[in-house]
């Protein structure tokens, strides 16, 4: 019986990967790649030549035993998704426990994951937070906002860059126009910004402006 490795992957600027999470990818006997474009880049930048697969969210389900399967037979496999760490708003959950229930050892190792950073230097306090993903596009997504609005810790989101403009106009509804934010766009990248202020001040100023990149939301909790 053999072993899966979650391992994260940067975020952006390709040398935020650690020396450990090369030397797996390069003794691994398959790598499963959440795209494997954009794995691929990684392991050509690190000169890693190891067979790829695909493993996303729309065939999970379909290769999760045939997966585990194999690593019950002693094959080592390495989960990379796109950016971050497997299983934090990405593919790996499922695979993970199926591991667990089969007896198959898991190892995450440690790294990049974008909301970290974002947290840190939005000068929002944090010594509590609650990580929220993604929101709901539709359904669910009044009553979250809703529940939400009293929540005393720090409040932690992904969006969308197309949808950012709406989920901030939505926060200002929710949690007033004055709770004070911070957007983290392009982490780690050459264009990287740290948009500070009240939820209407970063809605006005990413509404003039645009949004591009991937995006971090980080609101203040409720002050009573």
């Amino acid at each position: 019986m053999s072993k899966l490795f979650l391992i994260p992957s940067p975020i952006g600027n390709l040398a935020d990967i650690t020396y450990r999470a090369v030397k797996v990818l390069e003794t691994v006997e398959l790598i499963l790649a959440e795209d494997t474009r954009t794995s691929g880049v990684l392991l050509k930048h690190y000169g890693i030549n190891k067979p790829v697969t695909p493993y996303h969210q729309h065939n999970e389900h379909k290769v999760l035993q045939h997966l585990v399967q194999q690593m019950q037979s002693g094959k080592e496999m390495a989960l990379l998704t796109d950016a971050g760490t497997p299983g934090v708003s990405d593919p790996g959950f499922l695979l993970v426990r199926e591991c667990i229930r089969a007896g198959v050892p898991v190892e995450c190792l440690p790294g990049a994951t974008a909301f970290v950073p974002a947290l840190v230097n939005s000068g929002i306090p944090m010594n509590r937070f609650a990580f929220e993903g993604f929101p709901p596009l539709k359904k669910g997504r009044h009553t979250l906002f809703t529940q939400l609005a009293t929540e005393e810790r720090a409040l932690v989101f992904y969006e969308s860059p197309h949808r950012l403009v709406r989920t901030l106009h939505d926060f200002i509804q929710y949690f007033g126009a004055e709770r004070q934010c911070c957007v983290s766009r392009e982490l780690t990248k050459m264009f990287e910004e740290n948009k500070r202020g009240t939820l209407q001040e970063v809605h006005d100023h990413f509404a003039e402006k645009g949004v591009k990149g991937e995006i971090v939301i980080i609101v203040e909790g409720f002050t009573k």
